[in-house]
């Protein structure tokens, strides 16, 4: 569970940084979790063809994410609010901590 979540998250922050075959498959295979062989029918290619373009696109999130480290600094801040809210009894500030939550 926690790897399809980290490539849901990488494909939510740079999916579109691909190229639109590589995230139209990547979000069939991974988000949609659709079978590469079914994948390999619907698009006319070999189900290795779809295992290679879903490995590179997934490297190719990864890198951007090693270098920009986006995903990273959204978990902080979501943790970071999180506690925020665990920790106060003022409604305001719970409140508005929802409010961030949410946004994110």
């Amino acid at each position: 569970m926690e790897k399809i979540y980290q490539e849901a998250l990488l494909f939510d922050f740079y999916g579109e940084l691909l190229t639109d075959r590589q995230r139209e498959i990547f979000e069939e295979a991974v988000l949609n979790d659709y079978s590469l062989s079914e994948i390999a029918e619907e698009r006319g290619i070999s189900r290795q063809g779809v295992f290679d373009l879903v490995r590179r696109a997934g490297k190719t999130l990864e890198s951007y994410e090693e270098k920009l480290r986006l995903v990273r600094r959204f978990l902080e801040i979501r943790r970071k609010v999180e506690q925020i809210q665990e920790r106060t009894a003022d409604k305001e500030i719970r409140a508005l901590a929802s409010q961030i939550l949410e946004e994110l």
